[in-house]
């Protein structure tokens, strides 16, 4: 075992197929190193406060969604604890809301996270905002404050 170099290890998860890829590397980081693994899911509620603002969505309707959202990601993250790979490891869960990037940067500093691993896209989504503004984990990298191991999802293997 390589004691030391990695205590604390922030994956975040947005419960997509890169994301899980990248909760299985975190998990066997963690065993490596022994170190305590965080899985973190962020409610993006950017869109839910637009269309609040808008008037399309009462407040109502905005806690109701929020709430789904939060049962929905318990049972995602209770899934993917309950799997072999996660037997053996620390584990702790975090839900919060917010700007995605964001939260994983506060999450990284306030937990003193000594590595965030996340799943990257590798810059395949043509959305205007990202070609803009950067990826969550372009932005991450920038403002973790810490090492970042970026992890794409892995292409099937030719037949």
């Amino acid at each position: 075992m390589a004691d030391g170099l990695f205590k604390k290890i922030l994956v975040p998860v947005d419960f997509s197929p890169c994301s899980e890829e990248a909760f299985r590397i975190a998990l066997s980081l963690g065993r490596l190193f022994g170190a305590d693994v965080i899985l973190l899911h962020v409610i993006d509620t950017k869109s839910l406060d637009t269309l609040n603002m808008q008037g399309l969505a009462t407040g109502t309707e905005q806690r109701s969604q929020k709430k789904r959202l939060r049962h929905h990601a318990r049972l995602n993250a209770r899934r993917l604890l309950d799997t072999d790979e996660a037997k053996g490891v620390a584990v702790a869960r975090m839900l919060v809301e917010g700007a995605p990037f964001v939260e994983i940067a506060k999450t990284a500093r306030m937990e003193k996270a000594d590595l965030v691993v996340l799943g990257s896209y590798g810059g395949r989504s043509g959305s205007v905002d990202k070609i803009f503004f950067g990826s969550t984990a372009e932005k991450v990298v920038r403002t973790a404050g810490c090492a970042v191991l970026t992890v794409p999802l892995r292409e099937p293997a030719a037949r």
